[in-house]
């Protein structure tokens, strides 16, 4: 009765629709199931494999460079252990080179399309108190894979180009970076010390050994000057423990490490400056001995740190390499047993440390690529 009554009704409405010459026309309603169709999308792998790229692009950050400052100063350091040692295989040396040219060179490219897709991130990363320091990694990679080449004189035409073209970004780097800690209000020194600043003087060091191999001793003493001033400074400034080192996240304080490395880093450009492991070497390199052993000494400072892995674990291999390349340096120079001992205990733990970051890396590659919340969460201390 009701269906009889409903179409009654419907058919009236129609014939009143005509007499008013209202069209009548029929609406069909089409759902559709967003859910299932982005499921079918992503089941296509050429369609997830851009949008997988997009993603390690946007968590990837200049931080990663640590994992080929690790590579590049092992291939520094066996390049040295070959030269001295003729007995260890020079084999192992050039397959760490490489290795080290593949991983900077893949990464130098991951950082590239990330300035080309997200140059907004790369802004952020730029203003960033910790993050503006690890800008400089790139450009210590290369510089340590140059004085490491096997086959490239420090003389030839190609070595020295190759030398401005990765010190020219450093002192751009230092122009911005310091002139900031100069004049800027919000940026003083004292605000935005923290420990991963020492990167930057460890780039100038670096730098500063590149121009002494080529014999250029004049640039390379303005070099070194410029990185041990404000490593002094940086230095001082962080045993006052001033805001800038109480605003340093727990996940980084790997990057403790980096105390010692700037002077071992300046012990080995003096080195090359003078030609000889003279006193001013030894005494930077009694520094960062010191401060290594300090370090060691409290191992609850890093007991938060390590509970969960982190990119940040590769800040233990480089500068623990840096101090095992003075004390090969010291042990040619000193000749006893003492500082025979010291060269053995630092190269073997240099590259037993090495190896196991680079283990443990490979069992977290999933967690390896995930967005750093430190480096997003602000551009300055908390403090600011």
């Amino acid at each position: 009765m009701y269906l009889v009554k409903r179409g009654a009704a419907k058919k009236k409405t129609e014939i009143q629709m005509e007499s008013l010459g209202v069209p009548c026309q029929e609406i069909q309603i089409k759902i559709e199931y967003p859910i299932l169709r982005r499921k079918k999308r992503y089941a296509n792998l050429v369609d997830a494999e851009p949008i997988a790229l997009m993603s390690i692009l946007s968590s990837f950050h200049a931080g990663y460079f640590r994992i080929s400052l690790s590579l590049c100063s092992q291939a520094l350091l066996w390049k040295i252990m070959v030269h001295l040692h003729n007995h260890l295989p020079s084999m192992a040396f050039h397959l760490m080179w490489y290795i080290a040219l593949a991983i900077q060179v893949s990464l130098c490219f991951l950082y590239a399309f990330k300035c080309i897709f997200y140059f907004d991130l790369v802004k952020e990363e730029f203003s960033h108190y910790i993050g503006v320091n690890y800008l400089y990694a790139p450009f210590i990679s290369c510089l340590l894979l140059l004085q490491s080449a096997p086959l490239m004189e420090p003389h030839s035409v190609l070595y020295k180009t190759l030398f401005w073209v990765f010190v020219l970004p450093v002192l751009t780097l230092d122009t911005k970076l310091y002139g900031q800690w100069f004049t800027t209000e919000k940026r003083f020194l004292s605000i935005m010390a923290n420990p991963a600043s020492q990167v930057s003087v460890i780039a100038n060091l670096v730098a500063a050994r590149g121009a002494a191999e080529m014999g250029w001793k004049e640039c390379a003493l303005c070099l070194f000057s410029l990185g041990m001033v404000h490593y002094l400074v940086i230095f001082v400034t962080l045993y006052q423990r001033l805001p800038g080192g109480n605003n340093f996240p727990t996940t980084l304080r790997p990057v403790f490490f980096l105390f010692f490395a700037a002077p071992a880093t300046g012990s080995l450009a003096w080195n090359s400056i003078c030609g000889t492991f003279d006193t001013v070497a030894k005494m930077l390199f009694f520094l960062s001995l010191f401060i290594f052993v300090s370090l060691v000494c409290r191992p609850t400072l890093l007991k938060k740190s390590i509970k969960r892995f982190n990119v940040a674990w590769w800040a233990y291999s480089f500068p623990i390499t840096f101090l095992a390349l003075d004390s090969v340096h010291y042990a040619q120079e000193v000749k006893d047993h003492v500082a025979s001992a010291l060269m053995f205990i630092f190269s073997s733990t240099s590259v037993l440390i090495f190896l196991g970051v680079m283990l443990l890396t490979a069992a977290n590659s999933k967690r390896l690529l995930r967005r750093d919340p430190v480096l997003w969460s602000a551009t300055g201390p908390k403090n600011r």
